[in-house]
């Protein structure tokens, strides 16, 4: 057995004072991962960090309730007792591992957070014989599924329409500059300038692991090129674009998808049938890189069209024509 794992102990041997103290801990870190996450968002969002407060407020409450009710049955020592130490027991996502996922990713995860405590309350009360304990669980359980309410309540008087959003629109535009639109810089390049070099070796051996070779290497190179290139010419201080990390990543990835998409096919032997279904990949690419531009730079369809897809089969043509002469 792991070391760590044999001292956890089970929650069905806990003693009801146990309970109780694990209960007013998990309140004390509930209420300070809201606190967290109120000072992680309060420079762009101030409107839902104070939003964090109001929640990070709530959470003391239980506690201070869950303190006075321990302190009329127990008195006043708390022994430590911490979700960590109990065998199964649900776990918080640290902080700042949730930072850089972005607002509505830690909104889901503070949604999360209401139904693990929920579901606690519950199975606390149900092993509670005193009926003022049992009553207080009952009701905190009560509490933490309406919190989702009182979350909107919060909104309603710390976030006007107005203000909810501004701050949305400023979320999403983050993302794009963050994560979408170097990960579409890198799928196209990936697509469109792999083309050439894996379907001219493709015509000109007509050999499916020469081609995968050179899809491969031509591939993950350009990944490394690129990502290294997007994490090194802006570091996001001056052109508010984000973690350099997070915009090199996203590049480097999707130019290696974007370059194996049709390398990949290549693993068939048959060098036609591997030709045939690489073609098909590479027009499943280009449709989607026009897509997204849409979805997501808001170009208009078809102008991403003209830029992608006809730009994506002279590339193609190119490879063909030099690879087949």
């Amino acid at each position: 057995m792991l070391p760590g794992f044999a001292a956890r102990r089970q929650f069905s041997d806990l003693s009801e004072q146990e309970v109780l103290a694990l209960a007013i801990s998990s309140e004390e870190d509930d209420g300070r991962i809201y606190a967290d996450y109120a000072e992680m968002v309060r420079a762009e969002f101030p409107g839902t960090a104070r939003v964090f407060e109001g929640m990070s407020a709530e959470e003391n409450g239980h506690r201070r309730h869950l303190i006075a009710e321990h302190e009329r049955r127990f008195g006043n020592h708390i022994p430590l007792i911490r979700r960590e130490y109990i065998s199964g027991f649900y776990a918080r996502r640290p902080a700042w591992l949730v930072k850089n996922l972005g607002i509505a990713r830690i909104r889901a995860e503070i949604a999360k957070m209401e139904e693990d405590s929920a579901n606690f309350y519950l199975e606390a009360a149900k092993r509670s014989s005193d009926p003022g304990t049992r009553k207080l669980l009952g009701d905190l359980a009560e509490q933490e599924r309406r919190h989702e309410e009182i979350a909107e309540e919060l909104e309603v008087a710390n976030l006007p329409p107005d203000v909810k959003a501004e701050e949305e629109g400023k979320a999403h535009r983050q993302f794009v500059l963050t994560w979408v639109q170097p990960g579409l810089a890198g799928l196209m390049d990936g697509s469109v300038s792999t083309l050439a070099p894996i379907f001219a070796t493709a015509f000109a051996t007509q050999d499916s692991y020469t081609t995968l070779l050179v899809g491969l290497a031509a591939a993950v190179g350009a990944g490394i090129s690129m990502g290294f290139t997007e994490a090194a010419h802006d570091d996001g201080v001056i052109s508010g674009r984000g973690s350099p990390l997070k915009r090199g990543l996203a590049s480097g990835v999707m130019t290696a998808v974007g370059g194996l998409g049709h390398a990949l096919p290549y693993l068939i032997p048959e060098f036609w049938t591997a030709t045939v279904l690489a073609g098909i990949v590479v027009f499943v690419e280009l449709w989607a890189i026009a897509w997204i531009q849409n979805r997501y730079m808001e170009t208009p369809f078809f102008r991403a069209v003209i830029q992608v897809v006809l730009g994506g089969a002279l590339v193609l043509a190119a490879g063909i024509l030099i690879g087949g002469s």
